[in-house]
């Protein structure tokens, strides 16, 4: 591995241990030679001079001295170069993966060891985990094949924070009754803990199965301190990767927000409490025809001097709630707009103000609408009100078409209200008016208009367009008459009146009639004349349609021909029917089944 920490011997030991080595070739070489002087000296009689020799043996033991003190030295420097190579580790951006192998690596370099592993705590439960191995398989780290590691020691250090060191464990008293000792036949063994802060969070092991007195105490001294800053190294990596791990679901979690952000139809605007812009979306942006309104000042984008504006981000920007409010604006072509403005203060994680957020809505075309809608509610139900979906769709320009026309006229009413206080005479009435609206209502006509005890109804407009409008009508004719004898029941009997109702089917013109002030929404011609010459001639509680309505409905109603009972000029040529009930299986879809049954028998 490239990043592996080099803990051999420089140029210079090699240098010094060569020199050494020389020395003490050349110190024997003289020995050897005095000593050969010597033999041919003595056979002449004569002898060296007294302690030559002995000082070349006093020579000889400081030079192996030397030779082994530059071994050591050569041993101790190898040590401290892979304390400093790790040292690099402390602050590198590795993970921790790649750290602990490393270490590991240098572990097995610096000791000599035949096997090492590493073990850390795991930060949830405390239990020591394996994490890397040298010279050893994850069987034998398991114990699944009946080989297994010292666990006793290494729970020993982790429990202790003492380093251990046995240059015998199989003989050794502390560990003689070690299942992994004696089972596994260690020998020497070494364990220090890894330490940040006095807290221990894992031990290095290392240990020989067959050697006695492989480690010694100054191994056991250099582990210690490689374990130290090994220990920093592998917390290190922890918290890179705690930080990328952060990072990443930060930065997840900013791209969804700015994705949400992005999205929301609304303007936000974030501003500092001088009034400088931080953050806005492009919703903002198209409100305030800005591209980018990033450290622009808020009074620049959105020169409002609404008072509600500027007191809301007086209180914001004190800490306080505000209620939202509209404000007028003047669009980039001179358009007035109308927006809502919500402004609240902008918290830090303490709760501390440090700006205020703004959130605008364009409501113009919203407001619009309601203003139209509230037109158009004059003249529907509230149901089909909430059914339409673009009021532009609907044309209330004068246009003609077919509809239906239903005129219901109170019967004897004007000899009725003369016998009655105004008062009284309006409470009654007004049951009666909302009867037949009621009864208009619950089949989607409009309510054209109330002319003192009388009611139109119109069917199959451009407000209510109905392909059945028809049967719509004479429907709601019998909800009337149903619904009045229901009334009865709970009036006083000198309040009983009755409808008389005409229901025609033919052309007709609808549209807005009226000035800037006040707008009708009416219908003129065939249908809406010829329905009240029809009204006319109903007895009280009956009702009559045309042929042209007869003709869409005979297969749902049982009708008979009707005899003219008031001629008219111009209406000689009109045919009628009386409707008596609904026909056995005539059912439109819309008609409840029970309730036709019902008012075919009041009919009958």
């Amino acid at each position: 591995m490239s990043d592996q920490p080099d803990v051999n011997a420089g140029p210079a030991d090699n240098g010094v241990e060569e020199t050494l080595r020389q020395l003490d070739r050349r110190l024997n070489d003289v020995t050897n030679l005095l000593r050969q002087q010597r033999d041919m000296l003595r056979q002449r009689g004569v002898n060296l001079p007294s302690g030559a020799l002995d000082s070349m043996r006093t020579l000889k033991k400081h030079l192996d001295g030397l030779k082994v003190a530059a071994i050591n030295a050569r041993f101790e420097l190898r040590s401290l170069r892979a304390l400093a190579a790790n040292s690099a580790l402390i602050n590198s951006s590795q993970t921790t993966d790649e750290v602990l192998t490393q270490v590991m690596d240098t572990v097995i370099a610096l000791t000599g060891a035949e096997r090492g592993y590493i073990v850390l705590k795991n930060r949830s439960t405390g239990d020591l985990e394996f994490t890397v191995a040298r010279g050893m398989d994850q069987s034998q780290l398991d114990g699944s094949k009946g080989l297994v590691v010292s666990r006793s020691i290494v729970n020993r250090v982790a429990d202790t924070g003492e380093p251990v060191l046995t240059d015998n464990a199989s003989a050794d008293s502390q560990f003689s009754g070690s299942e992994s000792v004696v089972g596994f036949a260690l020998r020497s063994i070494m364990a220090v803990p890894l330490k940040v802060r006095d807290d221990v969070i894992g031990v290095v092991y290392c240990d020989n199965r067959f050697l006695v007195n492989l480690f010694k105490t100054s191994d056991l001294e250099i582990l210690n301190a490689f374990a130290s800053q090994a220990a920093v190294a592998i917390e290190n990596a922890r918290l890179f990767e705690s930080a990328r791990s952060s990072i990443a679901q930060v930065t997840q979690l900013r791209d969804r927000m700015r994705n949400i952000f992005t999205s929301i139809a609304s303007g936000i605007i974030t501003t500092d409490l001088e009034g400088r812009i931080l953050i806005h979306n492009a919703a903002a942006g198209e409100l305030l025809h800005h591209d980018d309104l990033r450290a622009e000042l808020l009074t620049q984008v959105l020169p409002v001097v609404d008072p509600a504006f500027q007191k809301a981000l007086e209180t914001a920007r004190a800490g306080g709630a505000t209620r939202p409010f509209r404000i007028s604006m003047e669009a980039a072509r001179g358009e007035p707009r109308i927006w809502t403005v919500n402004v609240s203060p902008l918290l830090d994680a303490e709760g501390l103000v440090q700006g205020v957020a703004i959130v605008l809505d364009d409501i113009t075309e919203q407001l619009q609408r309601e203003s139209q809608l509230a037109e158009v509610r004059r003249y529907l139900p509230l149901a089909l009100v909430e059914n339409i979906k673009n009021v532009e769709e609907i044309d209330v320009r004068g246009q003609e078409r077919e509809i239906t026309a239903l005129f219901a006229d109170v019967r004897g009413f004007t000899s009725f209200s003369e016998k009655l206080q105004p008062e009284e005479l309006m409470t009654v009435i007004n049951k009666y008016l909302s009867l037949a609206s009621d009864a208009i209502n619950l089949y989607e006509g409009i309510v054209d208009k109330y002319m003192g005890d009388a009611v139109t109804g119109l069917y199959n407009t451009q407000l209510n367009p109905q392909p059945d409008h028809a049967a719509r009508a004479v429907q709601s004719a019998l909800a009337l008459v149903m619904d009045l004898h229901a009334q009865h029941e709970i009036m006083p009997e000198e309040e009983r009146l009755f409808y008389g109702i005409g229901i025609h089917t033919g052309p007709a013109v609808l549209g807005n009639v009226g000035g800037k002030e006040r707008k009708e929404f009416a219908a003129m011609g065939e249908a809406t004349i010829i329905c009240k010459y029809l009204q006319e001639q109903a007895g009280p509680g009956e009702i009559i349609i045309s042929q042209a309505t007869y003709e869409q409905v005979e297969e749902m109603f049982e009708c008979e021909r009707a005899p003219v009972k008031r001629e008219k000029d111009g209406y000689a040529d009109v045919v009628f029917y009386r409707v008596l009930r609904r026909k056995k299986g005539g059912l439109s879809p819309f008609v409840d089944q029970e309730l036709l049954d019902l008012l075919g028998d009041l009919n009958g």
